[in-house]
């Protein structure tokens, strides 16, 4: 049996070239403009999605900790007096951002101090 002509010598270089540059588009048309991701990204993109719902969560309560607190509006005025990188660590010693079952998380108390600089 003999092979069609398409598929010997140059004719089947150029088949096999225009199926390699048509794959190659295809994965940069997807990938740039159709939204394609990888698995990674998805599952990074899962990551950032659920601590910015827990943070948008979490940080309210943060606040109301610190207002509920026997000396808040001392604590506020010290909050307000220290350097924006230092209130963090602030918020986080003091425990507002500790809840049960958790560790005290940074970004909670990043959103919290910022929460908390909008109070007048």
């Amino acid at each position: 049996m003999q092979l069609p002509s398409i598929l010997q010598g140059e004719s089947l270089t150029r088949l096999l070239q225009g199926a390699a540059a048509g794959a190659v588009a295809t994965m940069i048309i997807g990938f740039q403009w159709s939204g394609w991701t990888l698995g990674s990204t998805a599952d990074k993109q899962v990551k950032d999605a659920e601590q910015a719902t827990v943070v948008r969560v979490l940080a309210p309560i943060c606040v109301d900790k610190f207002q509920q607190s026997a000396d808040a509006s001392t604590n506020l005025d010290e909050l307000k007096k220290a350097d924006s990188w230092r209130r963090n660590e602030i918020i986080e010693k003091a425990g507002w951002t500790k809840f049960p079952g958790s560790e005290p998380d940074g970004k909670v108390a990043e959103a919290c101090a910022r929460l908390l600089s909008q109070v007048k």
